[in-house]
């Protein structure tokens, strides 16, 4: 935990005016003693005694400076480098070597460098899908903190929210504090720690502060990630995977991507997307995502292919509730239509599955549906699939 005494001397500015009224009534309380005791010596002497040990003396007494110091611990360490000196034993390098295909000269080996952070001692590291290769990475190797690589096995990833976990075995790990992404406000100070451009710049540290929430950018044509963090702190290649972090050197977003066209667009998966799949890694060492049990179809599709008109422009149409699922067990039916959980809006399914992530099993989510033209909420209790 950053003290407050770290942070650099704040300038606060003072009105004149106001301080001219305080520093006049410190002297008349001054003067007044000083006539009751009488006297052109008492008069010298007790402002002297008084001021700075009675009464303090006031800012800026003996200077025509206006601004008012908020004192902190001089020998404190700047915020940038406490955070990374916290942070930096729980980010890790990772290589990857992929099999690629190739007209001409066949299959060839690439490799290719990123970055993760450990969030459990025995050794789970979370980075992002593409890191590895969405899965398909022939292998992955990781650099630890002191200098030591160990080879990593891929246990879980999925391309849609550009995550990954991955494991070495190891134990007494460095693991880093997750913080609340949800807490998180535009202009608060951001601190990425990756690996850009290639190892020889591993764990380089760059500041800035959170541009943006709720960011959405498209992957390609077909993908969309979405609630990003945007930072103008700088990100590059090797970064992906790297933790995003605040001023308590906490981790808050997983960094995923920048705008090539433009200079401080970087985006970051927030953390409380990951934490319910960090969580049952940690518990069972395993994923399972949280279960609603439908088939649906997004509703401009359902729309093209029936020629039916729901009244709605986005939305999931329930085409199957399955038996003794959490939506059957919560009064879901198929021709509802989705438009909401909680209050996240629902506009297609790829949406819904992404919401679903953000809940653990035994969760109980208000689903906001479209019945019969009518709104309507519903509570489903999710559970392990």
């Amino acid at each position: 935990m950053i003290e407050e005494e770290n942070i650099p001397v704040i300038y606060v500015p003072e009105k004149k005016q106001d301080k001219k009224k305080k520093i006049n009534s410190r002297l008349i309380a001054v003067v007044l003693i000083s006539a009751l005791i009488g006297g052109v010596i008492s008069s010298y002497v007790v402002p002297v005694y008084v001021f700075g040990r009675i009464l303090p003396y006031p800012d800026n007494y003996f200077s025509k400076d206006t601004k008012q110091i908020i004192k902190v611990n001089p020998k404190g360490e700047f915020l940038v480098s406490a955070v990374a000196k916290k942070a930096m034993p729980s980010v890790v390098g990772i290589t990857t070597q992929v099999m690629e295909k190739d007209f001409f000269l066949g299959e060839r080996t690439s490799n290719a460098v990123g970055t993760g952070v450990i969030v459990d001692s025995r050794g789970y590291i979370l980075t992002n899908s593409h890191v590895v290769n969405n899965g398909s990475a022939e292998m992955v190797n990781v650099l630890l903190y002191d200098g030591t690589k160990k080879q990593a096995k891929i246990l879980w990833n999925d391309p849609a929210i550009d995550l990954a976990v991955i494991k070495v075995d190891g134990v007494n790990l460095d693991a880093a504090d997750l913080g609340d992404s949800d807490k998180i406000e535009v202009g608060e100070v951001a601190i990425a720690i990756g690996n850009p451009l290639g190892m020889q710049f591993e764990r380089t540290v760059t500041s800035g502060i959170i541009s943006g929430l709720k960011r959405s950018i498209e992957i390609n044509s077909m993908e969309t990630i979405e609630d990003l963090i945007q930072t103008d702190a700088s990100i590059n290649p090797g970064n992906s995977g790297g933790p995003l972090l605040n001023s308590k050197g906490e981790v808050i977003g997983i960094n995923t991507a920048k705008i090539k066209s433009g200079e401080g667009l970087g985006f970051s998966i927030p953390i409380n997307m990951a934490k319910p799949i960090v969580d049952q890694f940690i518990q069972k060492g395993e994923f399972k995502k949280a279960y609603i049990g439908i088939k649906g179809v997004d509703v401009k599709r359902f729309e093209q292919a029936t020629g039916m008109d729901l009244k709605v422009e986005n939305g999931v149409y329930v085409a199957e509730v399955s038996k003794e699922s959490p939506a059957f067990k919560g009064g879901l039916s198929t021709g509802d239509i989705i438009i909401g959980m909680d209050d996240k809006k629902i506009e297609d399914m790829s949406s819904l599955v992404k919401a679903l992530y953000k809940y653990r099993p035994n969760d109980v989510v208000n689903l906001k549906i479209i019945r019969n033209e009518e709104e309507k909420n519903i509570k489903v209790k999710l559970e392990r699939q």
